[in-house]
């Protein structure tokens, strides 16, 4: 191995990072995409977006890149620029459909209610088609470097949220391998950021090294707020054992809930706000003028977050004529309603006892993505604090870890020390501030949150994984010690009489601990189970982020109401003797891979045949 690759797939933006193994510190590549009709250029992003063209919309070969001679689809910033012209032949958020259980993340359906009739992408090959892309920028990279484009030559970590549950990280993977990038190693995308603190601070080479900036003791909540997701992290600072070469150990000791809140949200307010201000003005938008609406709303809130100096912004929205673009309706976007509506309305000062209300839903709702009903990120980390005190309680091995953290009175949360915050939101130092804020309200009287100064936040992620890459095949540096971020449980039925009326309760067995690091596999021989050769069988999948003292086979009660229910789990066995169903005795082997996913094999239990459980797909009802 020559280099660690480090690949950031974000829901807005992609970036790609390389470090040499000879040394140096990981730096970010420039991604090769089309800028515009016959013009090819290189950013360090490449938006996560395609732009599915209409024929003769342009020239023939004018979207065409070095390695791609097609231009029916373009990746990149052109594809942003031209999708908010035409929103309903752009392909977007497909990361966030990629984890979503009520889609068949293999059917054709985004953009998602395009009225295209064909053409249309699967989560999954967008996803596919964007890996595709940075491998080929990636090699051209590598070719510039060494003169080959081998990849032979490198490891590659591809970052996925922390909140992503096993079927969704299970499909990046493959989506991965079908894009030529091989067997990926996947690492929790707020710890790719925490490595690309220190690499950073590493790499300046003064008394600002990392561990002079936290002290054994301190617990850094990672805060990643993105496009489509916030994501939380807790990560302990601990005394080193004796003997060792680093003074402290660093341990993720929680994880948050999969949350669609993030930038996206902001855009979808900022265009309602829009809409309603232009129907007063006496103009009425179409659902394709609104579409196109909040991609103006997502470019004026980022300069406006970026720039403290300006006041408002225009905005333009296309209408339909005899062209594809006709003409434009017109408004402004002001600073003091853009702050009112982020700052107040997504980070509004409360209470650390205020968590997110569900809501009632109805009897008929409209589908699409599961976004968080309650917009107010302050009432989600609450919830996350207060989750995490719950799940260090459950566990005596991490409550002593954590001290006097763990054992502070009656308070309802874990407090962290520090924050490092990660994401485009971020860019913003007024939300920083409001954050701070808000977590210094919820500490005790005299103590205090400081922030910790990550590096650049758009690309952190994708540094930081090959940071970690470096780290795994040079011994060099420090590693965070995780494991799998929650524990992993199958569901067992009570056998009981039929009762008219009554549905007999779901037990639970935890086939892999939470905390269980890479390479780890386990013998169930204690769970015996009975498979029907010829027929599919079916389990249930669960799995809990605040059960860490759960260990390899602790029975859970009431597993439906207790814990969090996945994709469920699916085997076929062939007739093992003759074409007669059996009924075949089998333990459960789960593995914990190298590269981060889960496995969950079948064993026979009188001879050494196996079969692999698949993760079911389909649209959960």
């Amino acid at each position: 191995m020559k280099y660690s690759v480090g690949i950031d797939l974000g829901t807005s933006n992609s970036c790609v990072s390389i470090c040499d193994l000879d040394g140096g510190y990981p730096a970010t590549i420039n991604i090769t995409q089309v800028l515009g009709p016959s013009v090819i250029g290189e950013k360090p992003l490449l938006a996560s977006v395609l732009y599915l063209s209409i024929e003769n919309e342009f020239g023939r070969g004018t979207l065409a890149l070095p390695w791609n001679p097609d231009d029916a689809a373009v990746i990149g910033a052109f594809a942003r620029e031209r999708g908010a012209l035409a929103p309903d032949r752009l392909v977007s958020s497909a990361k966030s459909w990629l984890c979503n259980p009520q889609v068949d993340r293999h059917a054709p359906i985004l953009p998602w209610k395009s009225e295209l009739e064909e053409g249309k992408l699967s989560p999954f090959e967008a996803s596919r088609r964007y890996l595709e892309h940075l491998r080929q920028a990636l090699e051209q990279a590598l070719v510039a470097r060494s003169g080959t484009a081998s990849l032979g030559d490198c490891m590659i970590v591809l970052t996925v949220p922390a909140s992503f549950d096993e079927v969704a990280r299970e499909l990046t993977h493959q989506a991965a391998r079908e894009a030529g990038l091989g067997n990926v190693t996947l690492l929790e995308e707020p710890q790719a950021a925490f490595y690309a603190w220190i690499a950073g601070s590493e790499a300046r080479q003064t008394v600002e090294h990392w561990s002079s900036e936290v002290r054994a003791g301190d617990l850094v909540l990672v805060c990643d707020v993105g496009g489509g997701t916030a994501d939380f992290t807790l990560i302990a600072v601990a005394a080193a054992e004796a003997g060792l070469s680093q003074a402290l150990e660093l341990h993720r000791i929680a994880v948050g809930e999969h949350i669609l809140l993030g930038g996206d949200n902001m855009d979808l307010a900022l265009a309602y706000a829009l809409k309603d201000q232009m129907s007063a003005e006496g103009h009425e938008i179409d659902h394709w003028q609104f579409l196109s609406l909040v991609h103006a709303a997502r470019a004026a809130k980022e300069r406006l977050l970026s720039d403290a100096a300006i006041a408002e912004i225009p905005i333009a929205v296309p209408t339909r004529g005899a062209s594809l673009f006709a003409n434009t309706l017109s408004t402004t976007l002001s600073r003091a309603r853009a702050m009112a509506l982020i700052v107040d309305g997504y980070f509004p000062r409360t209470e650390v006892t205020e968590l997110p209300k569900a809501r009632k839903s109805v009897g008929l709702q409209e589908f699409g993505l599961d976004y968080a009903t309650e917009p107010a990120f302050s009432k989600h980390l609450a919830r996350f604090l207060t989750r995490a005190r719950e799940n260090v309680r459950s566990d005596p091995a991490l409550a002593q870890l954590l001290g006097d953290w763990a054992q502070s009175g009656d308070a309802p949360i874990l407090r962290p020390s520090a924050v490092l915050f990660n994401g485009g939101v971020f860019h913003a130092e007024v939300l920083r501030e409001r954050v701070l804020e808000v977590l210094g309200s919820w500490v005790e009287p005299g103590a205090s949150v400081k922030e910790i100064k990550g590096v650049g936040r758009d690309t952190a992620v994708a540094l930081g994984a090959a940071y970690y890459g470096a780290a795994q095949l040079t011994g060099r540096g420090i590693k965070i010690r995780a494991g799998t971020s929650r524990s992993y449980y199958i569901g067992l039925e009570s056998p009981m009489p039929a009762v008219p009326g009554y549905t007999p309760p779901v037990k639970a067995i935890c086939i892999v601990p939470q905390g269980s690091e890479e390479g780890t596999e386990w013998d169930l021989t204690g769970a015996e189970f009975g498979l029907v050769t010829g027929e599919p069988v079916e389990f249930r999948f669960f799995s809990s982020a605040v059960r860490a003292g759960d260990r390899i086979g602790t029975k859970v009660e009431n597993a439906d109401k207790t814990l969090d229910e996945t994709s469920s789990l699916t085997v076929a066995l062939p007739p093992v003797v003759s074409e007669a169903q059996q009924v075949v005795p089998v333990t459960l082997r789960p593995i914990v891979t190298e590269v981060g996913t889960l496995e969950l094999w079948m064993c026979h239990r009188h001879s050494d045949r196996k079969w692999k459980l698949e993760f079911n797909l389909r649209p959960q009802k």
